[in-house]
């Protein structure tokens, strides 16, 4: 599934030993731990919380069952660590787990573990972690999806969320932030005392785009399934149906690009996904009156390319999207992405304009604009999505082991970024 690294040439630092400790395998993140896998001098263990992933779970998102039908466990070392209490994952909750301590500790007088990189800091297991790996002289590298439109608070609320930055800050040798807004929220809460080396939130740009590509041999026969003429374009949404993601915003903004009264619109507009907003989307977009929107239900991560291939545009109209890594993955098919501002991809991913278009959040009007701006001119859309394709080959997993690499060699002594 993977695409290759290119080859390494033997280091002479030494090598390092990282555990990993996450809630649960985590489809986007499953190739890049097998690409960290691949490096010779870093000898990596995951270990996770929960395997709900794995044996399949009613996402609370989506509303339908999931089986991710993409590997998660392959191509790296990995132990589910014991529940502390027994009972079943609910959504994406984990159970509060035990032996992180003992497999920080090992056996005998040295420590299995140089380094230990926690995902996420806001679960009683991710502190667990990070308190023992304190406790046991490890140093701790930091990786998670927060900015600082997450702060909403003040008064009490805001003065105990700093007093917990200030002693989580005491737990931490160095973060990991997957884009400027992350780095935003670090610096804000850490300042320049704990160092930060970039990691991308990133995809597997190589399946990706192989997907994309290969998806043209059966984008006839998508058309045909789906009703669509292929002399018009495409919009498409493709998220979780959640009143956040703000698909109502999209359907209102594609109803305006209506010419008269009673005409549909030139483009089709495709919904693939689901969730608890999805009867009210489908009542929204049937009281338009246009036979031009498809709701497609969920597919699953190897189906996503297809509907790429299809799509002229993607459109992301979230409010409080910490990344949206459908944008990433979009991207990889040459696609240029709308998104609104709300969306933590934006800043480092879309040039407004150029490879895509930046809105804001909840301007219906601007979110019009935009798709006008796209589709109208001839040949825009595909020039915006080539200049998005060139951008995200930047900002792949080989800038992540390149981040990890720098992060280890600063806190690991003898190994070599």
């Amino acid at each position: 599934m993977t695409s290759e690294p290119e080859p390494q040439f033997p280091r002479t630092g030494r090598r390092v030993r990282l555990a990993y400790l996450v809630s649960h395998p985590i489809q986007y993140q499953a190739p890049l731990l097998r690409r960290i896998a691949q490096e010779p001098d870093i000898d990596l263990t995951v270990f996770f919380g929960s395997d709900f992933s794995v044996r399949g779970y009613r996402d609370q998102g989506f509303g339908v069952g999931v089986k991710w039908d993409v590997p998660l466990l392959d191509g790296y070392k990995h132990e589910f660590l014991p529940r502390l209490r027994d009972g079943q994952d609910v959504g994406v909750m984990t159970p509060l787990n035990r032996g992180i301590v003992s497999r920080l500790r090992g056996r005998g007088g040295d420590l299995p573990f140089d380094a230990l990189w926690v995902h996420g800091y806001a679960s009683a297991n991710s502190m667990h972690g990070m308190i023992a790996a304190k406790a046991l002289g490890i140093p701790v590298l930091l990786r998670a999806e927060s900015w600082l439109h997450d702060r909403g608070r003040s008064g009490v609320m805001l003065t105990l969320k700093n007093l917990f930055f200030a002693g989580l800050k005491l737990m931490v040798d160095g973060v990991l932030p997957i884009g400027t807004l992350n780095a935003e929220y670090w610096r804000h809460y850490f300042g320049d005392d704990v160092p930060q080396f970039l990691m991308p939130y990133a995809v597997d740009n190589g399946y990706f785009a192989q997907r994309a590509r290969e998806a043209g041999a059966g984008r006839k026969s998508l058309r045909a399934e789906l009703g669509i003429d292929p002399a018009r374009p495409v919009i498409l949404f493709a998220s979780k149906l959640q009143a956040r993601k703000h698909c109502d915003h999209l359907i209102e903004a594609y109803a305006r690009l209506s010419h008269a009264p009673g005409t549909e619109p030139e483009p089709y507009l495709v919904i693939v996904g689901d969730g608890e907003e999805r009867a009210a989307l489908e009542r929204q977009a049937a009281a338009t009156g246009f036979s031009s929107i498809r709701f497609c239900g969920f597919r699953n991560q190897s189906e996503l390319p297809r509907f790429f291939d299809l799509a002229t545009v993607l459109v992301l109209p979230s409010r409080h999207e910490p990344w949206g890594l459908i944008v990433n993955e979009g991207m990889n098919a040459a696609r240029p992405a709308i998104v609104s501002d709300d969306v933590g991809s934006g800043p480092d991913l879309i040039e407004n304009g150029v490879n895509g278009c930046i809105y804001p959040v909840g301007d219906v009007d601007a979110l019009t604009n935009a798709l006008q701006r796209v589709l109208d001119v001839p040949g825009a859309a595909a020039a915006m999505g080539q200049r998005a394709f060139e951008r995200i080959q930047s900002w792949g997993f080989e800038e992540d082991v390149k981040g990890l690499r720098r992060a280890l060699a600063a806190v690991v002594p003898g190994f070599e970024a």
